[in-house]
């Protein structure tokens, strides 16, 4: 049994990153309280211990600390301390703070990509397979309900042997000069990792392709490029995929696109029949059996099974988006939580990204650079 056996109500939940004007940090908090299993009691919002104590001020967390290490130590000593802590630093700093709380047995959940290095991604692999503690990673597209059908329609048979996979992810906030605190670590390698969109959306749109399908990638090819003038990251790729058993595939990630907003967008095609989701229209996925009509299959309705089902919240015909998905993350890693609290395994059905996915994702920006810089030569990942 956990050292959190026994324990009632909401899961004590920790963040390291996250202050004041940082994106994800405020949608990681609304996903962890969405669905009331969560109570944010400490945290450590910045590398700056003022903005650390200021944000926490606003944000009404009682307990404050200057620097993650001395958190994950004064937590892990107190009766109350926290449960699990949400890691939303920029991507270097992913690794040291997991690996502060993991051995510490604090539960991880951790926003993608995994870290900035491959070498770092490994010390953090094993620091999690030796933990006992979970480790979580917010590839939160695979919570959309939508997301959760097309994957059970895949693993049907509805669309016989797949032979086609087509992913993107375009953007096009990045196609000029951006000086802004988001863009800004975003084309510092030493802070993202030497991938800009492919660490960045990239591993999105590898991991949904991943998550559907079920296919692993045998080899790929990637082009990438930095447009801008002045940019040390990528800001395109192009990559075209192998996949197990003869299927076929093509990624483009872009952060230059003009004129797309957060368009990923996931084709699967198979012998049977094919099907196709997007992100800016999530509650909707069209399936057409082969020599059949489209079909449109909506969030709780006609036709839509129970994976989608167990991942909704209000009846059909009521949006859910981005912050629902992302909230089911959260829920299904507090499931994950109160189930390892009596040393049990995770109810059925409960899917959530893990330590593996986020080492497939390293593995991706890896192989696309190397095979960049060699011409677009076909490397494993």
């Amino acid at each position: 049994m956990s050292r959190f056996a026994g324990r009632e109500g909401p899961i004590r939940l920790g963040m390291v990153g996250g202050g004041s004007g940082a994106f994800i940090g405020a949608v990681h908090r609304i996903a962890a309280r969405l669905d009331g299993k969560y109570q944010l009691v400490a945290g450590a919002l910045s590398s700056t211990p003022e903005k650390a104590r200021e944000s926490a001020s606003a944000l009404g967390i009682p307990r404050s600390y200057d620097d993650f290490t001395a958190m994950a130590k004064a937590e892990a000593r107190r009766r109350d301390g926290i449960e699990a802590v949400a890691v939303v630093t920029p991507n270097h700093m992913h690794g040291p703070v997991a690996r502060e709380f993991l051995k510490r047995g604090i539960h991880v959940i951790c926003d993608k990509p995994l870290t900035a290095t491959l070498a770092e991604a490994r010390r953090l692999q094993q620091a999690a397979e030796k933990a006992d503690a979970l480790f979580v990673l917010t590839h939160n597209y695979t919570g959309y309900p939508m997301v959760r059908e097309a994957r059970a329609l895949v693993a049907s048979g509805a669309l016989g042997r797949l032979r086609v996979v087509q992913v993107e992810y375009p953007q096009g906030w990045m196609a000029a000069p951006v000086a802004n605190k988001q863009a800004e670590w975003r084309n510092d390698p030493a802070r993202s990792g030497a991938g800009g969109s492919t660490g960045d959306i990239g591993t999105h749109a590898y991991n949904l392709a991943r998550f559907v399908t079920g296919l692993k990638v045998e080899a790929l090819a990637a082009d990438l490029s930095e447009f801008v003038e002045g940019r040390q990251n990528d800001d395109n790729a192009h990559v075209m995929l192998r996949f197990e058993g003869g299927a076929r595939g093509m990624l483009w990630c872009s952060q230059v696109a003009v004129g797309h907003e957060n368009s990923l967008r996931l084709r699967v095609y198979g012998e049977k029949g094919g099907l196709e989701w997007a992100q800016e229209t999530p509650t909707e996925l069209w399936h057409t059996p082969l020599g059949e009509p489209k079909r449109l299959i909506t969030r709780m309705g006609a036709g839509a099974g129970p994976e989608a089902a167990r991942v909704s919240r209000t009846p059909a015909g009521h949006p859910e988006g981005f912050l629902e998905a992302f909230a089911t993350i959260y829920s299904e890693a507090a499931e994950a939580i109160l189930a390892h609290r009596e040393g049990k395994a995770p109810p059925e059905g409960v899917t959530y990204p893990g330590i593996a996915d986020g080492m497939e994702g390293m593995a991706f920006i890896d192989a696309c650079l190397r095979s960049s810089r060699r011409n677009a030569a076909w490397v494993v990942p």
